[in-house]
């Protein structure tokens, strides 16, 4: 679909805001190992998702174009590096189908499985931020703090288990 949009530099551009992402990003990221080792480094993919629209991509502009209810990291690896992409529902489904959880204790799995559950409806920057647990279904697990104290037995137990889950969504 041809837009008028502003690139970075600030000047008016006709044209689809696939190829203006994949002319950008190709750019900034020389190879799809690239990309993928600065998604996996960041602490918080906000930060990177930040990064990359203070490069001019415009997540809903570009989500629009290719018409499919995909993560930032997929619709980056599929618009500019060709890869075939996968919805955030079959991210999770993929984590749920490789029994990662068991190595918690039942709370935990609760939580995570619930964590999933947020991505695929909304995302990664929702499972990243702890004020999530103050949202339904984690209403009816408790309080947040109480969430991550008895389900993980720390803040700092349950930040590794949220980040662990994202190793696994992006494995």
């Amino acid at each position: 679909m041809k837009r008028l949009y502003y690139d970075s530099d600030g000047k008016l551009v006709t044209g689809s805001f696939k190829d203006y992402t994949r002319k950008t990003l190709q750019g900034q990221f020389a190879s799809l190992d690239a990309f993928i080792k600065r998604w996996k480094a960041a602490d918080r993919k906000q930060a990177v998702l930040d990064e990359l629209a203070d490069a001019g991509i415009l997540w809903e502009a570009l989500a629009e174009d290719v018409g499919r209810d995909l993560d930032p990291f997929d619709l980056i690896c599929h618009v500019v590096f060709d890869q075939p992409p996968l919805t955030r529902r079959e991210r999770a489904e993929n984590v749920k189908k490789r029994n990662y959880f068991t190595r918690y204790s039942e709370p935990a799995q609760a939580v995570l499985n619930a964590l999933l559950d947020k991505y695929a409806d909304v995302g990664v920057v929702e499972i990243e931020n702890i004020q999530t647990l103050k949202a339904p279904p984690f209403t009816g697990m408790g309080a947040p703090m109480e969430i991550v104290k008895g389900a993980f037995g720390s803040k700092a137990a349950y930040e590794q288990a949220v980040s662990e889950l994202e190793a696994m969504l992006y494995a």
